[in-house]
């Protein structure tokens, strides 16, 4: 198991319940450094005591388990809203939000997330034409067809 497995084994042992989740372990080395970043969110989203809790509990954890070899830095945070969505669990808690998804071949969507199963999502999107007005149209992806999806942050 490597590094960033076991890291992940850890958080997920000391996250507060099963509404919280691991989206991301980053192992980055900047110089003598290792920084260590946790994201984590939850199905009715995070708070700043959440993640101190994690963040001291992994750090003790690590380190009785002599785990990092070098000085590191660990940073316990949620997804900002432009880091891209990457588990089911994700697209769920943002079921009704609006998503710019980005296919493997490369076309680029918008519309608003409407249901999420275990293959895929369903996006209601405008289809517009020229000269006419936009359609809206039910548009269904697998998670395999999807490459990368951010939530659309709006400020009406």
């Amino acid at each position: 198991m490597n590094l960033r497995q076991t890291i992940a084994e850890i958080v997920e042992k000391h996250l507060p319940d099963s509404s919280h989740f691991v989206v991301d372990i980053q192992i980055v080395e900047k110089g003598p450094k290792k920084s260590l970043k946790i994201l984590i969110d939850a199905d009715h989203g995070i708070n700043i005591d959440t993640c101190a809790l994690v963040s001291r509990a992994v750090g003790e954890e690590i380190e009785a388990k002599e785990l990092m070899d070098t000085a590191y830095v660990i940073e316990v945070s949620s997804p900002g809203v432009d880091f891209p969505l990457s588990s089911r669990r994700q697209y769920q808690k943002n079921i009704g939000r609006n998503l710019q998804v980005v296919l493997t071949n490369d076309q680029i969507l918008e519309g608003k997330l409407t249901e999420v199963d275990q293959r895929g999502i369903q996006l209601l999107a405008i289809k517009k034409e020229k000269g006419k007005k936009g359609v809206e149209e039910s548009l269904n992806f697998t998670f395999d067809q999807i490459k990368k999806s951010i939530v659309l942050v709006s400020f009406k």
